[in-house]
């Protein structure tokens, strides 16, 4: 048995066997080297903790909810259990740097879920199939359903600590659910997971709190501006290697940018995923400090911006952005900087979000009556009403460069 002292939840146990050795692998230590917040550090300076600490938090609380469980006579073999928590484990063990960046920059068509899947199967050729039911679970094709949504739902223990830990290291307080409670309340009915009905008052907290944190850290305004910096700097790094401009990168960063990632390419080209694996922050960082002063001026522009912190001025509207009006902002940033049509492109950006609290269409969060029933939370709670709870808030962002 092995003791990792977490901020959050003090110490968590991982035993000997094939818990341990994947955290020991080297794809999943990676993520030590990547951010949990990507940009939020641009607003909440705390936000420095890592997808491995996130991966090892979730993993705690896994155990205990499967624990709750059991105690409850839900039964559960061992093996299943193990397999679940290895799958929550590898969960987010296909994140590139700084979060999505890379999906809409220098990779193409390929999301971080079907990257964890890819890593998954490459690690249980390394344990020998020891990951097979844990792969399972994870691509929701193994009976036990409630397995599954303790990974993926919208009450799983993946939201349950990335809402605690980023409150922590945000110091957002609203943040701050009671996932003790919670996980205690869990039960289950008809191979669904269920909240005991004395814990239906954690539940509307919890899904208030996460709407706040997704405005309030996830989509901050600065922290969305932040990221279209990088985003376009990348961008114009892909659109100079493709003129066989030579740019400086790690190997792996290289890669990327000299050669078109799409999905074919990627599933289909073993060297893709290796280099995919290398990629962490310090790739990137290390490229833009360097590319600031790099002759492409759009380049260094964008590199200094990001480097000193020099960000995107951003306007939120609940209305899109009149077309008049960008196009206005960018002439008066290219006539400032003396640019042409294309190169003032990478200096403006805009971003469509549209969040809710409780998706009513998606797997709901079924509370359990003493009579057995069970009814949807949205119709249940007496503070919330199905309206407020599945509201779709839209906001359009426009980012562009100071003058």
């Amino acid at each position: 048995m092995k003791v990792i002292n977490d901020p959050v939840f003090g110490f968590i146990r991982i035993p000997e066997g094939l818990l341990f050795d994947i955290v020991k692998h080297p794809y999943f230590y990676r993520l030590s080297r990547i951010k949990q917040l990507g940009l939020a550090s641009v607003v909440y300076p705390g936000a420095q903790h890592t997808r491995f600490q996130h991966s090892i938090g979730a993993f705690h609380l896994m155990t205990l909810a499967i624990n709750s469980l059991k105690s409850k006579g839900h039964f559960i073999f061992d093996s299943e259990e193990e397999a679940v928590r290895a799958a929550i484990l590898l969960h987010d063990i296909g994140h590139g740097p700084f979060s999505h960046v890379l999906e809409n920059t220098i990779i193409s068509g390929v999301n971080h879920e079907e990257i964890s899947l890819l890593i998954m199967q490459k690690m249980n050729e390394d344990f020998r199939g020891q990951l097979t039911l844990a792969i399972k679970i994870f691509k929701n094709e193994y009976p036990k359903q409630f397995l599954h949504q303790l990974l993926s739902s919208q009450l799983d223990v993946d939201r349950l600590d990335y809402l605690r830990r980023d409150s922590f290291f945000t110091g957002v307080t609203e943040g701050n659910i009671g996932s003790a409670r919670i996980i205690d309340m869990l039960s289950v009915v008809d191979d669904h997971l269920v909240v005991e009905k004395k814990g239906i008052y954690s539940i509307e907290n919890y899904l208030v709190n996460r709407r706040l944190m997704y405005w309030q850290v996830y989509l901050h305004k600065t922290a969305v501006a932040a990221e279209h910096v990088l985003i376009n700097a990348l961008r114009r790094a892909k659109h100079l290697a493709s003129q066989r401009v030579e740019l400086f990168a790690s190997p792996a960063l290289h890669y990327f940018l000299y050669h078109h990632v799409d999905r074919n390419h990627f599933f289909n080209q073993e060297e893709a995923l290796q280099n995919y694996l290398a990629l962490d922050d310090n790739d990137i960082w290390c490229a833009l400090n360097v590319w600031q002063n790099h002759s492409d001026r759009i380049l260094s522009t964008l590199s200094q911006d990001f480097i000193q912190r020099k960000i995107f001025k951003v306007e939120v509207s609940e209305e899109p952005f009149a077309e008049e009006y960008v196009e206005e902002k960018k002439e008066e940033i290219a006539s400032a900087l003396n640019l042409n049509s294309e190169e003032v492109e990478y200096l403006v950006a805009q971003k469509e979000v549209g969040k809710d609290m409780y998706n009513i269409h998606d797997d709901k969060i079924e509370i359990l009556h003493k009579d057995g029933t069970t009814v949807d939370v949205a119709i249940d709670s007496d503070m919330l009403n199905i309206e407020t709870l599945s509201k779709h808030v839209t906001k359009h962002y426009f980012c562009y460069h100071r003058l």
